[in-house]
């Protein structure tokens, strides 16, 4: 039996438990290491540069998000319609996903690549820049843009290898990245003084080392994927199929850049400087427990979208079911450690102690929902895994942008600063009831139409 038949063979009739354990401990190890080396960055950067060389450092979110959306569009969308290509056993499609998705990242970051160039001045200022921070900014910017087709490729064709069958190979590519990255971090930063440009050419390094890993696997003969020369010319069908799935992740993090910029301006207007640092750590922290969160759902996705595509459809729902559990104990944890060590972890960011009270503040409000919000990320990602790019947007969209970004309105001219920290668990909140009543209805619309008890 081969490598793909074994693999297909163990999503289809493998205890779902212990398919969860194979497909997502390696997923989430390697999720936590990579945002594990990006808390490094900060933390070398507000350690070795300065309080506001992380406030710098956080005007560049919006736009390292809106780099990574880009590949996120190809990445996850092309993960998922592979799964359930898969499930379908068509080995021959899938190969044409794979090597589409390799011409849709090169075509697509080489656009956004050119444009970041052009505006990105402007863009910063948009972004709350100040005549203090955005120097730090256009530093880092200058040199990570070019790596955006790096981090392209790593982290959607990592996403590809693990739907695949090669969850441990994937982990291993996150593994190596982040060790690199911290390793060099270390070096450029405290060894040669480079400070802020130094923490942006050691991410570029080790994503470009992750392409070359993630690439040379699709070229070896044990791969249950290849690369074909044939296959790399564009097809509308497969192009459409790539992209209506990865809507959804990509209209998310496009959001979540959005909102961002509302965040930076508004946290400028009522906090000033060390209010957008402050943000800087907490959703360092924050994103932290997210990614975990993202790991688990990397793992379940194989399984979900196998199934689903096989027509296993109690192993599919029992896949959710599982992942919901875990998920809500995960970001429980989350909840206990900003809840609990606030001012610990604002520690580790900085030595300013104003900047270290701005953020264990906040960090201990943004937290208040997290006790539910791993069900409402892992359910979203559900719909993802299965096809339903409409629902998986819509979503998506609910937390980041339809409750958030009228929270962030509204209650900052009634609270001040606690009222932009306070947005954010009250939107998590409203988006999970709304996630709630979506999947109890799908769930029994589905069950009625395939008959199922």
């Amino acid at each position: 039996m081969s490598k793909s038949t074994t693999a297909n063979h163990q999503l289809a009739t493998e205890n779902i438990g212990k398919l969860i354990w194979t497909y997502s401990i390696p997923a989430i190890i390697g999720t936590v290491v990579m945002s594990l080396y990006n808390i490094v960055d900060r933390i070398f950067i507000g350690q070795g540069v300065g309080p506001l060389a992380i406030s710098g450092l956080a005007l560049t979110f919006p736009f390292t998000i809106l780099l990574m959306a880009f590949g996120m569009l190809v990445g996850a969308g092309s993960a998922a319609r592979i799964s359930i290509t898969l499930g379908e056993n068509n080995i021959e499609k899938a190969e044409k996903i794979l090597a589409n998705a390799l011409t849709l990242t090169f075509i697509i970051s080489g656009t956004v690549i050119i444009l970041s160039y052009i505006y990105m001045s402007d863009v910063l200022q948009l972004f709350g820049g100040t005549q203090q921070t955005i120097g730090y900014a256009e530093e880092f910017m200058r040199i990570i843009i070019p790596g955006a087709i790096f981090s392209a490729l790593s982290f959607g064709f990592n996403n590809i290898m693990r739907a695949s069958g090669y969850p441990k190979k994937a982990m291993y590519t996150m593994i190596i990245c982040a060790i690199i990255n911290v390793v060099l971090d270390a070096i450029f930063i405290f060894g040669f003084h480079w400070g802020i440009k130094g923490a942006a050419m050691a991410t570029n390094i080790s994503y470009l080392v992750g392409t070359v890993w993630v690439l040379s696997h699709f070229m070896q003969k044990n791969s249950n994927l290849k690369f074909h020369a044939h296959n790399f010319k564009l097809e509308r069908e497969i192009v459409v199929s790539i992209v209506s799935i990865g809507l959804s992740p990509f209209s998310m993090q496009l959001a979540t850049s959005f909102v961002y910029v509302l965040v930076n301006s508004t946290l400028l207007h009522y906090g000033g400087d060390l209010a957008i640092g402050a943000f800087g750590i907490i959703n360092s922290v924050n994103t932290l427990i997210v990614m975990i969160i993202i790991g688990l759902n990397q793992g379940t996705q194989p399984i979900i979208g196998y199934n689903f595509g096989a027509k296993n459809y109690d192993r599919m729902f029992k896949t959710l079911k599982y992942g919901v559990i875990i998920g809500t104990c995960l970001t429980t944890l989350g909840y206990l450690v900003g809840t609990f060590l606030p001012h610990f972890m604002a520690t580790l960011f900085t030595r300013d102690i104003a900047l270290q009270g701005i953020a264990a503040k906040a960090l201990h409000i943004s937290v208040t929902m997290f006790p539910i919000i791993g069900f409402q990320i892992v359910v979203t990602n559900f719909f993802q895994s299965i096809g339903k790019a409409k629902i998986s947007i819509f979503l998506s969209l609910t937390r980041q942008v339809l409750f958030l970004i009228p929270c962030l309105l509204l209650l900052p001219s009634f609270y001040g600063l606690d009222g932009a920290w306070m947005a954010l668990p009250l939107s998590d909140g409203l988006s999970t009831v709304v996630t709630a009543v979506t999947i109890y209805f799908f769930v029994k619309k589905f069950k009625q139409k395939n008959r199922l008890s």
